[in-house]
């Protein structure tokens, strides 16, 4: 099954706060190398897929590429894979999660502070081993929280967490670090959940005093 009959695809808003805005984000979405994905952009946002890493390139290189103009702006991204239902997808039940390679991306040099949201789209999540019905077999059956938690952690450990907010979860590092922990925790849920989406609100350059 490939990436886009899968459902795998993206949807992202780029906001740039100059006079010059126009120039700046279609300058940056021609410069990005899109080969391997479909892309499409209209008045609302760019809608993009293909494979997970040739997504989360094209996404770092076109926000990148913006925030190099030093203007203030923000990205608003939605990362979704296995839909249930979509223009170009519609998975039956029962289709087995698809797993996906880490992704990889080298660091930008764009220092980045964003709010990230993680949804697995199915609870509970049952452990293989575990029978059906509550508390059957010898598996444990576990909320939609368990694999929220683990990524937290897992953000931790890359060193881009940067505490909690209301209903996000704070990261600051390098652009491509913040989005190859989002995407790579995505992908990791997405390894025993159908359909998983998470959600990230990107600022670059912004005026207001840091929080450090």
């Amino acid at each position: 099954m490939t990436p886009q009959q899968y459902g795998v695809g993206a949807r992202f808003t780029l906001s740039v706060y100059d006079s010059d805005y126009v120039r700046i984000i279609l300058g940056a979405l021609s410069e990005a190398d899109s080969s391997g994905l479909s892309v499409e952009t209209n008045d609302i946002s760019t809608f993009v897929t293909g494979s997970e890493h040739r997504i989360l390139e094209f996404i770092t290189d076109v926000i990148a590429a913006a925030a190099r103009s030093g203007a203030h702006l923000s990205a608003a991204i939605l990362l979704s894979r296995g839909c249930p239902g979509e223009l170009q997808c519609a998975l039956p039940e029962g289709v087995p999660a698809l797993g996906a390679d880490p992704i990889a991306l080298p660091d930008t040099g764009v220092r980045a502070r964003a709010h990230w949201s993680l949804y697995p789209l199915l609870d509970p999540l049952v452990d293989a081993d575990a029978g059906a019905g509550s508390g059957a077999g010898s598996g444990t059956t576990r909320d939609h929280m368990t694999p929220i938690y683990l990524a937290i952690e897992q953000a931790k450990s890359a060193g881009v967490y940067s505490g909690s907010d209301h209903y996000a979860t704070r990261l600051d590092g390098d652009l491509a670090a913040v989005l190859r922990t989002a995407a790579n925790a995505w992908i990791g849920v997405g390894e025993t959940v159908q359909h998983v989406v998470t959600h990230l609100t990107v600022s670059i350059n912004s005026p207001s005093p840091n929080r450090d």
